[in-house]
């Protein structure tokens, strides 16, 4: 049994000969039995995104029979998510996640009822949508979301079983309030934007979702039926690089505020910014100046032409990394990862022309700033960066 902690669901339901035969493999576990099976039949849960994590909890979760699955993603399948969202294929390119996640589920076990919620977690849904369920867990990719998540599951009462992944690393654990931390106690404020960068950015190994995704429906599992330990109060941490698993203790807070409200952390943030209007409107200023330093692709075009051709020379630098470059690049450019140029290791002239280009426009965006601010006075970037490039004018290059 989990210590201090009884079963979460009671074992209400009753079980079919199907599936007693279904889950003969699970219910012959000693500990587990017809009983825990039960709970799990009538279990309802709530899964947030239906993503890299989401992929495998879902899927494992409708395996052991878990009775009510609700999903709330907004987003659509795309072939960049196939490397590791597995629940989803070719075939549902262009769907709705949640649409393509239920039916997967319904091909895995047609005894599961899949709710689905085509919207985006917010302030005002989700308390109702974590009110209605016994257990949350969050796969969310946004710190807003899962500050969200935590804040509605601590005024609904309910656990969190929380997953996050970024490259080679990945974390799990249980969050719920009155009975352990939760994920302000752990992390009581988000970074600063920019400062982590997403799974679109900084990249993520594929098998690193199933690794940490499994190990989260493993969680609920054992929450919902009061099977084993759980991770409530321990944070287990695994670097898919070495190999290495590790646990940490976590405690709560006692100095931290209870929480009073659900609040959407990325619009907290915007406000507060706004706040103080003499900082507010020099930075719109200087994102203005900043704003008239781009060039759209096909000016970039242009200019490659002309320079060709032996016109005015400047340099074209992809401040991404390598293994990007490799992916797709524009025909041109020269590789100077960012880092290298935040950090002074590589050094470009003054007077040199320079339009600068990333993925999107994001790092691009944060050189241009630097440069300038060292004095350079003929730097540039490719609005929209690589991505506007392959849309408008190389479309058949691949993009991630």
């Amino acid at each position: 049994m989990t210590a201090g902690l009884p079963p979460l669901v009671e074992p209400t339901a009753t079980l079919t000969d199907e599936e007693l035969g279904r889950y003969a493999r699970q219910i012959i576990l000693p500990g587990v039995g017809a009983q825990a099976q039960r709970r799990l039949k009538s279990a309802r849960v709530l899964v947030i995104g239906a993503g890299g994590l989401g992929s495998p909890v879902l899927l494992y979760l409708a395996a052991a029979g878990v009775g009510v699955i609700e999903v709330i993603d907004d987003d659509v399948v795309d072939v960049t998510n196939l490397q590791r969202q597995v629940i989803h294929g070719m075939t549902d390119l262009g769907q709705a996640k949640t649409a393509s996640a239920a039916a997967a589920i319904t091909e895995i076990n047609p005894n599961v009822t899949v709710v689905q919620h085509t919207e985006r977690l917010s302030a005002d849904n989700a308390l109702k949508l974590i009110e209605g369920v016994d257990l949350v867990i969050d796969g969310a990719d946004n710190f807003a979301t899962r500050y969200m998540v935590s804040d509605a599951a601590e005024l609904a009462g309910r656990p969190v079983v929380w997953g996050a992944i970024l490259r080679f690393e990945g974390q799990v654990s249980v969050f719920w309030a009155g009975h352990g931390p939760t994920y302000r106690d752990i992390y009581p404020e988000p970074p600063e934007a920019g400062a982590v960068p997403s799974c679109a950015l900084g990249g993520v190994l594929g098998t690193l979702p199933g690794l940490v995704g499994t190990v989260m429906a493993t969680e609920a599992i054992k929450l919902i039926t009061g099977v084993g330990e759980s991770l409530l109060g321990r944070l287990l941490t695994v670097d898919a690089a070495t190999g290495r698993w590790r646990t940490l203790r976590v405690e709560p807070d006692p100095a931290r505020p209870a929480v009073t409200a659900v609040v959407d952390e990325a619009l907290a943030c915007a406000v507060d910014a706004a706040a103080d209007a003499a900082e507010a409107a020099q930075t719109a200023e200087a994102e203005q100046r900043l704003q008239r330093q781009q060039v759209t692709p096909i000016a970039l075009r242009e200019l490659l032409a002309r320079r060709a051709a032996g016109g005015k020379p400047f340099r074209l630098i992809d401040v991404r990394e390598p293994e990007e470059f490799d992916i797709v690049h524009i025909d041109g450019a020269e590789l100077v990862p960012q880092a290298e140029l935040l950090e002074g290791r590589v050094r470009i002239d003054p007077g040199e022309s320079v339009i600068l280009t990333c993925r999107s426009g994001a790092r691009s965006h944060q050189v241009l700033r630097t440069l300038i601010a060292q004095g350079h006075t003929d730097v540039r970037e490719l609005s929209g960066g690589v991505l506007a490039w392959v849309r408008d004018i190389e479309p058949e290059l691949p993009v991630y």
